[in-house]
């Protein structure tokens, strides 16, 4: 693997995914392929769960580790190329990069989308630059549009579930034809980009083991680039039925860029609709809005996987980066 934006980084994901499930048992296996190497994560916007698993990972592996929040820490970037730098940006990519491919063996880096204008994000310029002039691999840490390890992570989970030994009737029924996932839209009290669910699509649909349905109001329809392959409605009842996990996200608008029609609650899931699917399992990629988003009575009880979700993000990311440091034969 020379890099990791994508889903089309990966060439097989179920052998990824294995990768990911190994560490999970023996987290320090590989604890010499890292050492004498090192990875810086830059952070263009805000991060928890994505820093510190990403950190743990690496260290997991042996890797020196060093986190720089740019901006708040160091020059503002300017990522036009033929720019006339006299506004607030003191530093162009051009000469930040190339720096940061001799400090470092492997990049990685988490950027955001401005939700002001939809040509600018979803050219990624700003990881399509730091790819273009670092000389070294990138790790997308989440990007403008997607957010590739956490969707990694959720194939991961969903494979670990499927797998778990435990004889009762949903895990049997499960491992014996294609899972139900549905992807549904919540309510928020502001405007979500749209990474998350972009890429739990593209992933969903490459992986291509499940039926796969994504349900939100009129006016909330994702790029076609990322959603095509999948089963699309504004019936959310109707979609949950006999579902068998539920990922659970809000987005804003795609075509009228960045902004919220609809925010109705009835849209949050409850108990009560959790009853029409098949006793899912629940999921969600953090942080969350409680009682606006997800309720209380789904996020606390039995059918969500949210925290083990979160968790198997370390695993996850130890293995892309050492994919990247020793890829698979």
């Amino acid at each position: 693997m020379k890099q990791f934006i994508s889903v089309h980084d990966v060439s097989d994901i179920d052998a990824l995914v294995s990768k990911a499930l190994d560490y999970k048992s023996d987290p320090l296996k590989d604890k010499k392929l890292g050492e004498n190497k090192r990875i810086g994560c830059l952070f263009l916007n805000p991060s928890m769960r994505t820093r510190l698993s990403t950190q743990i990972a690496a260290q997991n592996l042996g890797m020196d580790v060093i986190v720089f929040n740019v901006g708040s820490e160091g020059w503002a970037l300017e990522f036009e190329d033929e720019a006339i730098m006299s506004g607030k940006t003191a530093e162009h990519v051009k000469d930040a990069a190339p720096i940061m491919g001799k400090y470092f063996d492997i990049l990685a880096i988490r950027t955001f989308p401005s939700l002001k204008n939809r040509e600018d994000d979803y050219s990624e310029l700003f990881i399509k630059q730091f790819v273009k002039y670092a000389g070294i691999p990138v790790v997308s840490l989440e990007s403008a549009t997607l957010h590739p390890l956490q969707s990694l992570t959720d194939v991961m989970t969903i494979t670990e579930e499927i797998q778990k030994s435990k004889p009762d009737s949903y895990r049997d029924r499960v491992k014996n034809q294609r899972p139900k996932i549905v992807l549904t839209w919540a309510p928020h009290v502001k405007p979500l980009p749209q990474c998350v669910a972009n890429s739990f699509a593209q992933w969903i649909n490459t992986w291509g083991k499940a039926d796969f349905v994504i349900t939100h109001p009129e006016d909330y329809e994702l790029n076609r680039e990322f959603t095509n392959g999948a089963t699309i409605t504004h019936n959310q009842d109707e979609a949950l039925k006999a579902a068998d996990f539920v990922y659970v996200k809000n987005w804003s608008t795609y075509t009228d860029y960045g902004k919220i029609y609809c925010n109705d609650p009835g849209w949050m899931l409850t108990n009560s609709k959790l009853k029409l699917t098949n006793s899912a399992k629940v999921m969600h990629c953090l942080p969350v809005r409680r009682n606006v988003e997800l309720s209380d009575e789904i996020l606390d009880n039995s059918n969500s996987l949210v925290t083990e979700e979160a968790a198997n993000r370390v695993w996850a990311a130890q293995a892309v980066l050492s994919e990247i440091l020793a890829p698979l034969p």
